[in-house]
């Protein structure tokens, strides 16, 4: 007999690669800073792979750059701020407390080609 897995996630996720830069605070130890690529989103979680583990319950803040502009024009990123909740030696699971869009207040450099 075959079993059925259903989602138990409240939230449906999203597959998501983007760049995301990270940095970690733990009460006691030294912060950490990282960089790495999402691996999957939701309101109220995102994956990442990392270069290593990072501690779990540890504060999370990280940056991710969306892959839209506003106006076409001006770059945004997703701000995110939660707790890690699973980490091993290349994959970070957090779980999102807050989150909020920042658009740059300068337009991104057009490139210019020459003929």
């Amino acid at each position: 007999m075959d079993k059925i897995f259903a989602e138990r996630r409240r939230h449906p996720r999203y597959g998501v690669h983007l760049p995301v830069d990270y940095h970690v605070s733990q009460k006691g130890r030294i912060a950490r800073a990282g960089s790495g690529f999402s691996l999957d989103m939701s309101s109220s979680g995102l994956s990442f792979r990392s270069r290593g583990p990072l501690p779990e319950g540890a504060h999370i803040e990280m940056v991710v750059d969306w892959p839209v502009k506003y106006a076409d024009l001006y770059p945004v990123d997703l701000l995110v701020t939660g707790f890690v909740v699973r980490s091993d030696n290349h994959h970070t699971a957090v779980r999102i407390t807050s989150r909020k869009f920042r658009v740059a207040e300068a337009p991104a450099e057009a490139i210019r080609v020459s003929a």
